[in-house]
C-alpha cells in the first residue's frame, strides 16, 4: 500500500553536501558531528548510527575535493544522488542486521526522492549566503 503522505525532504543533509561540494573549507567535521547528534536525538533515531553513515559519506567526499571543485551542477547532483542512496542502503542494512524496526522501504524511497528533488533549491538558496560555484575566484 502507498503511503497516504509524502515524507519531507532531509534539508540538513541537501545543506550539508551543497557546502560540502563547494566550500568544504567552511564545513568541519565536528560541526558536522553535532549537528546530525542532536538531528538523530530529535528525529528519534538510534543515536549516532546516521551521524556515523553521514560524518564517513562527507569525509570520503572531502578527501576527493580536488577532483569535485568546480562540477557542472549536474554532475554535482549526482554525486549527492549517488552519496545518498550509498547511506540510505547502509543505514537500513545496519538496522535490519540488529532487527530495529524502521518505516517502510516506500517511505525511504519517497524520502530519497524528496530529498533529491529539494537539493537544486537548497543549492540555489545557498548560493545566496555564499556557498558559490566551488571555490574559484578566492585565490586557491
Amino acid at each position: 500500500a502507498m503511503p497516504s503522505r509524502w515524507p519531507g525532504p532531509d534539508l540538513i543533509l541537501c545543506l550539508t553536501f551543497v557546502w560540502l561540494l563547494r566550500r568544504a573549507d567552511y564545513l568541519p567535521v565536528f560541526l558536522i558531528v553535532v549537528v546530525f547528534a542532536v538531528d538523530d536525538l530529535l528525529s528519534m533515531r538510534p543515536p549516532g548510527l546516521w551521524t556515523l553513515i553521514v560524518l564517513a559519506t562527507t569525509e570520503f567526499v572531502r578527501s576527493r575535493e580536488v577532483f569535485l571543485r568546480d562540477l557542472p551542477f549536474a554532475l554535482e547532483w549526482a554525486i549527492f544522488a549517488a552519496a545518498i542512496m550509498v547511506m540510505t542502503v547502509a543505514n537500513r542494512l545496519i538496522l535490519d542486521l540488529f532487527m530495529v524496526p524502521q518505516s517502510g522501504f516506500d517511505l525511504t524511497i519517497l524520502e530519497v526522492l524528496s530529498t533529491l528533488a529539494a537539493y537544486p533549491f537548497v543549492a540555489l538558496a545557498a548560493v545566496g549566503f555564499g556557498a558559490g560555484e566551488g571555490a574559484e575566484g578566492d585565490g586557491d
